[in-house]
């Protein structure tokens, strides 16, 4: 009911009125405006945001897809400013914000490359586990370097025969004196080649289902650590992708995150917060879309007049904004 109503004064805004709207606000209007009902302090962080997506970002972002590059020193200006691990404590470099805080970030740095925008929540999500699962001999050793974005990180859970039913995984680690012994692979790794540390998702060897699961921080250059090609993918291309895998990959016991069997719990609450920020994300490219698409109907004319005026595509834009609206 809340969305016919939404969309049917849209519908009555269409036109003359809408696109007025997007002169005074560069958007449709209250109703498309990322900064409406946001406080002082929230509307200066979007700012930042806004402005580093469209210097830093949206002018590169069809060569990175093109080119299929990570831009690592795009990322760690990013991190400069506090974006590489915004709901992290200050202790070890974080910015100690909220969820609403990341949310609003990361719909303004997609809006400059969505693909790029993901990676960093990502980065963002690995920080977070580390510094509230992770003890303080781990802590201190990684997280400034983490949060700064001089070193990036993944998340590692989903296995060749492991996807949504992830307490099915099989990566296994047995542990021998100060080491736990990993063997195993994961698919689909975000940040897999460039990253340095990997936050991955073991079972205890002969522990079945979700209680036998736990977490280990994995460094690139540990013995039996490797990495595959990167995958071939229709987008999302500045964002590389790889398998990685573990040959009796030795692995610090000082590395573990978090409690025994507790991994399945971890790996369920980082997610919680991921798929806010990824939802934010997509939000954020549909914003950019709809304010694209508001540039090219100002301009473009047909049958003298602008695209604009017509009210089939009036109606249309109507339709992309409430969608955009209820979606935040």
């Amino acid at each position: 009911m809340a969305t016919r109503i939404l969309l049917g004064r849209l519908k009555n805004c269409a036109g003359s009125q809408l696109l007025a709207a997007t002169r005074r606000h560069g958007t449709c209007g209250y109703v498309l405006d990322p900064s409406h009902n946001l406080d002082p302090e929230l509307l200066e962080i979007q700012k930042v945001a806004k402005d580093f997506a469209r210097q830093e970002m949206y002018p590169h972002m069809e060569k990175w897809d093109k080119e299929e590059h990570l831009p690592v020193d795009v990322i760690r200006k990013a991190g400069e400013i506090g974006f590489g691990a915004i709901y992290c404590s200050e202790k070890y470099g974080g910015s100690a914000l909220t969820r609403l805080h990341s949310s609003v970030i990361f719909e303004q740095l997609a809006a400059g490359c969505a693909s790029t925008a993901a990676y960093i929540s990502i980065h963002n999500m690995c920080c977070w586990m580390i510094d509230q699962y992770g003890s303080e001999e781990l802590k201190a050793k990684h997280l400034p370097k983490l949060t700064s974005c001089e070193e990036l990180s993944s998340y590692c859970l989903t296995e060749p025969d492991s996807g949504s039913d992830a307490a099915s995984l099989r990566t296994t680690a047995r542990k021998q004196g100060d080491y736990y012994i990993v063997n195993g692979s994961k698919a689909f790794i975000s940040g897999a080649g460039t990253s340095k540390k990997y936050v991955v998702m073991v079972r205890h060897e002969g522990q079945p289902g979700a209680k036998g699961i736990f977490c280990l921080l994995v460094e690139d250059g540990m013995p039996g650590f490797s990495q595959g090609k990167k995958e071939s993918k229709l987008g999302w291309n500045s964002q590389p992708t790889r398998i990685i895998t573990f040959e009796d990959c030795k692995v610090p016991v000082s590395n573990q995150i978090g409690k025994d069997n507790f991994g399945f719990n971890i790996a369920m609450a980082g997610l919680n917060g991921g798929r806010l920020n990824i939802a934010s994300c997509s939000l954020g490219a549909a914003q950019q879309a709809v304010d694209l698409a508001i540039d090219h109907l100002k301009v473009r004319k047909q049958f003298g007049k602008t695209l604009s005026e017509f009210q089939w595509n009036q109606f249309r834009l109507a339709e992309f904004a409430a969608k955009v609206h209820t979606s935040r």
